[in-house]
């Protein structure tokens, strides 16, 4: 693993303007720089940077983060590629953690393996286009299947040549290591020590990771040899695993994520064929049949995959059971044919980039009509092959997770074969029960659990009378007078507290907290506070005391006199992280906040702090409209922040009182709490200048 001090030198080093801007023409707009999205097509600037924050956001898509995010978002690197290429960008050596001798052995291994596949890479690519039997051979078959220069070097295709030792000589004379050579199937080693190449004669197809990691290769034979594989991929690997792999991926997966949609098609050839025409959201599957991990991949990009299929029948078929996978994984699928003996190459040979784009957009059919049109044929008259082909239908609609979308489709499905609703809908639920009871019967998830709390509180959520009950005793009268001059009624029995809306305040002021931590923590602010005194008459008089404090050492303590703790999980990991940073460094250093580990506090600190970037987009200045600055106003925005949370804790107490109320032993005490409680809230409200 990379050290934490490598990670720490690389953000302190990485300018986020410098690394977004690589990717995003940037204008300096006063402190910060805006910029059009790189995630969506638009014409007025949304995308914000700041640099003496260390982060961006985009404010059409909510995407924010610092430079490791953005790398993560825009280029679909993971955590460790984006430290690697940051650390590459600004020469800082990456220093490894400890690790056994074992994970060492293994990490040195793989490094290895991915070295000797881009030396391989790089001298196919070379043999091709600078010997005199690379442009002979391979060369020429590239460009017989009409592949431009541009296509070659952007999927970095090569030669490997008629020879049984060439390249293997070559990688050894270089200093390469026969071990990696044979661990990445690059070249096969006999017993006795006999090694030739595995690819010899072939043209080679590079296959990538999502960062552009040289995993393993395809190749295919030009001659007509029947005894030969016509394409050839490495074998599985510590680096290659064919399952969780797709061919085409680090070139298209910019244009998969801004156009929301990924073709998928079976071969290598027709992924660079689309791709020329400018269909340049494209991954195959490499001839392999679709696994769970490679539709995966594509989700990470986009929830809506369209699958071309070649025009034969067979290979139709086959093809289908990869549509019930793609539904399993929670995305959208849609389906395009092309005639007859026709794929996806071929036909993009054939027409032009309009005539293409026409096809694939005026030829989708979603998953229900495709199967419909490719087995209602086969069961023409026949009711049994009929209900069978219903029933596979409704198979594959049980594969979707979202209820909404299975009623919808069971809807269409119910259309298109003139069948009634209720009985698909009978089916369904035969089909779900069963999976259910496959499943592990006793495991019910914490969010449906959650969601049968939430669904019982509604039901159970009752009027309170308004007025107090007649048997009441004269104490609990007196108190129940005294609540009704509040606004308090006491209901008669139990009632569950439907406790949304409060609980949606409480997480408003809780950001309002954290974010006045994060933006002006450090500020030093002279604060007021009001003590009672006895004058000389002995009368208590309210004397304003005024004191010095930072924002932060001031909310701390004012929390920790209440033992306040927010209810919102990801507010209180943050403020906890906060708390850590004040007792240990005595003031807040928010870029470990920015450059979290956890995504969820990184992603809320960003959207906090960028939040006041929006007068940079509106321009107010130039419009003569004056922003009041907050730090002018931060003593009045740490105390309404501090009563208001009060005040909406004390309002949640006083509903769970009230339903002490109608417990007979606890009626009084509980009544006497509430009188105590709503006698503290007018305090409050005086406090905030407000009217109860």
């Amino acid at each position: 693993m990379i050290s934490r001090e490598t990670i720490d030198r690389v953000f302190e080093t990485a300018r986020v303007e410098e690394v977004i801007g690589e990717f995003v023409a940037l204008k300096k707009s006063g402190s910060s720089f805006k910029g059009l999205s790189p995630f969506v097509d638009e014409k007025t600037p949304s995308f914000m940077v700041s640099p003496v924050k260390g982060i961006w956001k985009d404010f059409s898509t909510g995407k924010g983060g610092n430079a490791i995010s953005f790398l993560m978002e825009h280029e679909h690197f993971s955590y460790p590629e984006a430290i690697r290429y940051l650390a590459d960008k600004y020469n800082i050596v990456i220093e490894e953690t400890e690790q056994t001798d074992e994970q060492k052995e293994a990490a040195d291994e793989r490094e290895s393996m991915y070295l000797v596949s881009k030396y391989a890479q790089d001298y196919f690519h070379n043999t091709m286009l600078k010997t005199q039997k690379g442009k002979a051979i391979g060369l020429s078959y590239f460009k017989e299947r009409g592949f431009s220069d541009d296509m070659i070097e952007t999927f970095k295709l090569g030669y490997c040549l008629d020879d049984w030792t060439a390249f293997t000589d070559e990688a050894l004379q270089k200093g390469y290591d026969l071990q990696y050579l044979e661990s990445t199937g690059l070249t096969i080693v006999k017993e006795g020590g006999k090694q030739f190449d595995r690819f010899k004669g072939r043209v080679m197809f590079p296959i990538h990771s999502m960062g552009g990691r040289v995993l393993g290769f395809g190749g295919r034979i030009l001659t007509n040899d029947k005894k030969a594989a016509k394409y050839l991929n490495s074998p599985e690997s510590k680096i290659y695993h064919k399952s969780s792999v797709l061919y085409g991926l680090y070139q298209s997966k910019k244009t998969i994520s801004k156009d929301d949609n990924c073709y998928l098609v079976e071969g290598y050839t027709d992924v660079i064929s689309l791709y020329q025409k400018g269909i340049t959201n494209v991954v195959a599957s490499s001839g392999t049949a679709l696994t769970p991990d490679q539709i995966r991949l594509v989700k990470r990009l986009t929830p809506n995959m369209t699958v071309l299929f070649d025009g034969d029948a067979a290979g139709l078929r086959a093809s289908v059971r990869g549509i019930d996978l793609i539904l399993e994984q929670g995305m959208n699928v849609k389906v395009v044919t092309f005639p007859d003996g026709e794929d996806p190459d071929s036909f993009a040979k054939k027409k032009n980039t309009e005539e293409l784009k026409d096809h694939l957009e005026n030829n989708q059919q979603d998953f229900i009509s495709f199967k419909v049109s490719l087995l209602l044929t086969e069961a023409q008259n026949d009711p049994i092959k009929k209900a069978g082909l219903i029933r596979d239908i409704v198979l594959s609609i049980s594969k979707i997770p979202d209820s909404i979308k299975q009623e919808v489709y069971i809807q269409e499905c119910a259309r298109m074969m003139d069948i009634s609703e209720t009985v698909l809908f009978n089916e369904l639920a035969q089909m779900l029960d069963k999976k259910a009871r496959d499943a592990d019967k006793k495991s019910v998830s914490k969010g449906e659990a959650n969601m049968r709390i939430a669904a019982s509180k509604k039901q159970a959520v009752k009027t309170a009378p308004q007025t107090a009950p007649s048997d009441m005793p004269d104490e609990e009268a007196y108190q129940a007078m005294m609540l009704a001059q509040e606004g308090i009624t006491i209901p008669q029995e139990a009632t569950a507290i439907k406790s949304g809306s409060k609980a949606n305040s409480l997480d408003l002021y809780e950001r309002e907290i954290i974010k006045i931590l994060l933006l002006y923590g450090n500020h030093t602010v002279t604060f007021i506070d009001w003590v009672e005194e006895h004058d000389k008459k002995g009368k208590v008089v309210m004397v304003k005391e005024e004191y010095e404090n930072t924002v932060a050492h001031e909310l701390y303590l004012q929390l920790q006199d209440d033992e306040i703790e927010f209810s919102n999980p990801l507010f209180q990991k943050i403020y906890k992280e906060l708390s850590h940073q004040l007792n240990q460094e005595e003031k807040l250093l928010l870029e470990r906040l920015t450059s979290h580990e956890d995504q969820q506090i990184a992603l809320e600190v960003t959207n906090i702090l960028m939040d006041d970037e929006h007068h940079v987009l509106s321009d107010w200045e130039s419009k003569e409209i004056e922003v009041t600055r907050k730090t002018d106003v931060l003593q009045k925005l740490v105390q309404d922040a501090i009563l208001n949370m009060r005040r909406v804790l004390i309002e949640q107490k006083v509903k769970e009182l009230m339903g002490e109320v109608t417990v007979e032993e606890k009626r009084v005490e509980a009544l006497q709490e509430v009188m105590s409680y709503t006698q503290l809230k007018t305090l409050l409200f005086e406090k905030l200048h407000r009217v109860l």
